[in-house]
């Protein structure tokens, strides 16, 4: 059994590693672990963040690390969110306030003349003992719809249609949005190269 601990306190998140890297591997994560301070995203990257968390996390517990950083590019938005996907209506607001935030700012550009090109971005950081052993990355492209659809999921995943699907990520099946969402591609990677280094 492999054992990795995620360096979030995000449930869904942790439960979508779990889920994807399957039963060879047991997974923990940090909600309910005290006195360790929230770790500042400070880089200008998804994987510059990734590493950041990784490496912090690691200086302070034994074994494998996990971190990733994901977020959502939309393409007439220059890009945004990007790695500002978790707070981009503010500090501590909700995935609703976020999906509102740039449904707004589409419409004020006008880009539902047609749907807006997007794409949902993942880099994931290994770590051990305070250093990076290996960074991984998934993508997904996609456009962004109107208004919200389906409750499953989290953050954008109710107004983002991926390509060749006629649902939301919010929509989807869970296993079936584990097969194709940019932190399954980015998760599998990892998974392919733990296995392989005891291969």
């Amino acid at each position: 059994m492999h054992q990795l601990l995620l360096a979030t306190r995000n449930a869904h998140k942790a439960l979508e590693f779990a889920e994807i890297l399957g039963g060879e591997f047991k997974v923990r994560d940090l909600a309910g672990v005290t006195g360790i301070p929230e770790i500042e995203e400070t880089g200008e990257t998804f994987e510059a963040n990734a590493i950041l968390k990784a490496a912090e996390t690691a200086k302070r517990f034994p074994g494998l690390i996990v971190a990733d950083d994901s977020g959502l590019e939309v393409d007439a938005l220059q890009g945004a969110p990007g790695i500002y996907s978790a707070r981009y209506a503010g500090e501590h607001t909700t995935d609703s306030e976020n999906v509102v935030k740039i449904l707004a700012a589409l419409a004020q550009c006008s880009a539902f003349s047609a749907p807006p090109s997007a794409r949902f971005r993942c880099a994931i950081a290994l770590a051990q003992a305070g250093e990076i052993i290996a960074t991984f990355q998934g993508v997904v492209e996609g456009v962004i719809v109107e208004a919200p659809r389906g409750s499953a999921g989290f953050g954008y995943d109710p107004i983002f249609q991926p390509l060749g699907f006629d649902l939301t990520f919010g929509e989807l099946p869970a296993p079936e949005k584990n097969r194709i969402s940019h932190r399954a591609h980015a998760i599998r990677s990892l998974r392919d190269w733990l296995l392989a280094r005891e291969g």
